[in-house]
């Protein structure tokens, strides 16, 4: 009962002949069991009865005591706890060898077996006692994560960040990882020919959005790689690109990774623009946003730190107010709270309840936090210390604020 039963399966799925027969004796836990105790009851009865029959010839009524102290403590020690002890340390040698003797013993006890599940089976029917539905014994996703993180040493520790970021993805939504819709970068029509051209041969990205005027008036999307033929043979034109367009993909705002990635590949699609109930922009989103959730940036060095973020020779960093707050914790390592506002930008207006002005200095999550620039009703920058005390001093936070105002 106590075999790692997801390392049976595997044996058994292997073609391992005892851990194949082991699992069919598991598959009918009841039956077993009834198999085990009455095998274990019966020789217990035995055992007492002989030594109160040895006791009563020996020393007489006396004798029945003396039996039952005595047979009790080697039946506790010798049969009970020491076998057990040293049988669970060694699950599986033991199951193994085990269930080659109880398969024999199912097949010749079964009636006797029968006989008494059918009786427990009635009383327990009385009590209202159900069995324990199936889907109870499935993993649940945190149960899953509990399983991942007590592998260490047996899954290499990158392999297991993967798997455990995958759990994630069902818990997060397209909002959370989208590029937020005034930092989209796209190739407007309306725009001199030139400056079309110039978009398209410099753009770091494999795929631009294209739209007129603004991004509310989308067209579609272009892949540069079908442009470079044109773009070498100086044959470009506005018609060839607008020939090359390709319709614009919707993502509803809310949808969770996991099920995005697999419309993703249901559609056919790497990239979509996420829409809100009014079907009004908010965002853009690709593949590769959700699988750098999985395998994380696609960065020749990992430690390289985000453009957005700079680090200060005081060890603080000063941070654009459109930082993402998920990219701040990923990349310092940081715990702020990403269930509210998504950006900076956010988390200081959301504590102001307005504009503040510069120099305004406020407290988040223990880490002290100086406003820099405002611009255009945006934070533009803050300077950002190191966690100083435990999260959540509002108090702090508010006497600070009001002073920097």
């Amino acid at each position: 009962m106590t075999l790692n039963r997801y390392r049976l399966r595997h044996q058994a799925n292997n073609g391992h002949r005892a851990a194949l027969r082991t699992a069919r004796l598991l598959e009918n836990p009841d039956r077993l069991i009834s198999l085990i105790l009455l095998g274990n009851n019966f020789v217990n009865i035995l055992a007492s009865a002989i030594a109160t029959v040895i006791a009563l010839r020996l020393m007489g009524e006396a004798g029945i005591a003396v039996a039952t102290g005595l047979l009790t403590l080697i039946i506790l020690v010798f049969a009970e706890v020491t076998p057990k002890t040293f049988a669970t340390r060694r699950a599986e040698q033991f199951a193994f060898i085990a269930s080659a003797v109880y398969q024999p013993l199912m097949v010749i006890t079964y009636p006797l077996v029968a006989a008494t599940n059918w009786i427990s089976s009635r009383i327990l029917k009385l009590l209202n006692t159900d069995a324990i539905p199936t889907e109870h014994e499935h993993l649940s996703s945190e149960e899953l994560r509990t399983v991942l993180n007590e592998t260490a040493g047996l899954i290499p520790q990158r392999h297991r960040d993967m798997l455990l970021n995958i759990l994630d993805l069902g818990t997060m939504s397209v909002n959370d990882i989208m590029v937020p819709r005034n930092e989209i970068i796209g190739i407007d029509l309306e725009d001199p020919w030139d400056d079309v051209l110039r978009e398209i041969s410099d753009s770091p990205h494999s795929r631009l959005l294209v739209f007129r005027e603004n991004v509310d008036n989308v067209v579609g999307f272009i892949y540069l790689r079908k442009m470079l033929d044109a773009l070498r043979s100086g044959n470009i034109t506005l018609q060839y690109l607008e020939s090359a367009i390709r319709d614009p993909y919707f993502i509803p705002e809310g949808t969770t990774l996991t099920v995005q990635l697999l419309n993703f590949q249901r559609e056919k699609r790497r990239v979509g623009l996420v829409v809100d109930e009014y079907g009004d922009i908010q965002g853009m989103l690709t593949l590769e946003d959700i699988l750098e959730e999985i395998v994380g940036e696609f960065d020749n060095d990992p430690q390289i730190t985000p453009a957005e973020i700079r680090p200060q020779p005081d060890g603080s960093f000063i941070v654009d107010g459109a930082a993402q707050v998920r990219n701040l914790n990923k990349s310092l390592n940081w715990s702020l709270p990403s269930e509210g506002p998504k950006t900076l930008n956010g988390i200081v207006v959301e504590h102001f309840e307005s504009f503040p002005p510069k120099g305004a200095v406020f407290t988040f999550n223990g880490h002290p936090m100086t406003i820099l620039a405002v611009e255009d009703n945006k934070v533009q920058q803050v300077r950002i210390e190191p966690a100083t005390h435990s999260e959540g001093d509002e108090q702090t936070g508010q006497s600070q604020a009001a002073n920097g105002s």
